[in-house]
């Protein structure tokens, strides 16, 4: 291999799903261990892998995605390797170990096809945003992949009185066993959320992390029905 290139070769696999630099998502793919992954991400693979756009078990678990609230999925089967990106947004890869995340539908990017999820309504945000917000909970034993516009920042809630504060158009995910409420500050409104048009962010509080992208691009904005 040409000496300059030889630094962007393939690591060897050491898990099931890795980082390929700070912007690709490296799968290794197996029979009988599937992946649901965004439409659209595969930018390349080895191996024998086959694809399967919006399957039917994804259109009868995501039924609220047709109003806007989630992103097409796709079947990812067969074995090899996988490579997964999403416009040069860094990944983060995530092994639940029977615990769960709560993920802005806007940042998922794979996850194991075995993992419990669906897309819930927050709760404690109805009186701040209409009919709510709604969020995609994953759950279980096994790895999940999160993009980020930019390097994200992980926020330990740690179980005190205090909360931490999130402007909506900055949220990624968070551990769904965290009590969230809106806030709005209109004495604030030009120095908070820059994304969001006036001072409005979320409180978490509990034990729990929040991830939060460096980015408040309102295309990557949680999805706010009302």
């Amino acid at each position: 291999m040409n000496q300059p290139l030889a630094g962007y070769a393939p690591a060897p696999i050491t898990a099931r799903m890795e980082n390929h630099g700070s912007h690709m998502l490296k799968v290794a793919m197996q029979t009988g261990n599937d992946l649901l992954a965004r439409v659209g991400s595969m930018v390349a693979y080895e191996g024998f892998i086959q694809y399967e756009p919006n399957p039917p078990a994804v259109r009868q678990i995501a039924r609220d995605w047709i109003t806007g609230e989630g992103a097409p999925l796709m079947k990812c089967t067969g074995d090899g390797l996988l490579y997964l990106a999403d416009y040069g947004a860094n990944v983060v890869v995530i092994n639940l170990n029977g615990d769960g995340i709560s993920v802005n539908a806007t940042n998922l990017l794979a996850f194991d096809a075995h993992l419990q999820w669906g897309v819930e309504r927050v709760k404690g945000l109805a009186k701040f945003a209409g009919q709510g917000l709604w969020n995609t909970k994953i759950s279980g034993q096994g790895w999940v992949a999160l993009t980020s516009r930019g390097k994200p920042i992980v926020v330990d809630c740690g179980g005190g009185e205090d909360e931490t504060y999130v402007d909506p158009d900055a949220l990624v995910a968070w551990s769904p066993n965290l009590k969230v409420k809106g806030k709005r500050s209109f004495k604030a409104q030009s120095l908070i959320g820059r994304g969001s048009g006036e001072a409005y962010q979320m409180a978490f509080s509990g034990q729990g992390i929040v991830v939060v992208q460096p980015s408040e691009d309102s295309t990557d904005r949680i999805r706010i029905r009302g």
